[in-house]
């Protein structure tokens, strides 16, 4: 259910953005665009369902863990950088946003990547494992 709902929410920030949709400007409280929640809700599922996907007690769980850390740090540096809600920049502050930007999106794209090759990888492994015990008990029934 946790993946469901990290997925709908991935696939909808993601439209939202990739669109262009009007209500990304809508401001919320504070007068915090709604589009830069969205981002941030975006990040956060993508690097949460790679959470949830990677194998317990592995690397790539820690490195994910590391990635949903700074998905959900990426509008609170943002906000921080920029110096206010609409972040809007100058200067070399924008440069150093769009590189941090950058970065997150690797590592969490990079991330859920890693975990859907290696969910794959498994996968694959779990059904050559069921083929050869099939073919060995055929074998023996002859």
């Amino acid at each position: 259910m946790k993946v469901i709902t990290l997925s709908g929410v991935a696939i909808f920030a993601i439209w939202s953005l990739a669109s262009g949709a009007a209500y990304l400007e809508w401001g919320l409280r504070g007068g915090l665009p709604l589009g830069n929640v969205l981002a941030a809700a975006g990040l956060a599922s993508l690097a949460g369902i790679a959470v949830e996907f990677s194998r317990q007690r592995s690397v790539l769980r820690n490195a994910s863990w590391v990635a949903l850390g700074l998905a959900l740090a990426w509008l609170p540096v943002s906000i921080a950088l920029a110096g206010n809600l609409m972040l809007t920049f100058s200067g070399g502050r924008g440069t150093l946003w769009v590189g941090l930007t950058l970065g997150i999106a690797v590592v969490v794209l990079g991330c859920v990547a890693a975990t859907v090759f290696s969910w794959i990888g498994a996968r694959l492994r779990r059904a050559a494992v069921r083929r050869r015990f099939v073919q060995r008990g055929t074998r023996s029934a002859e």
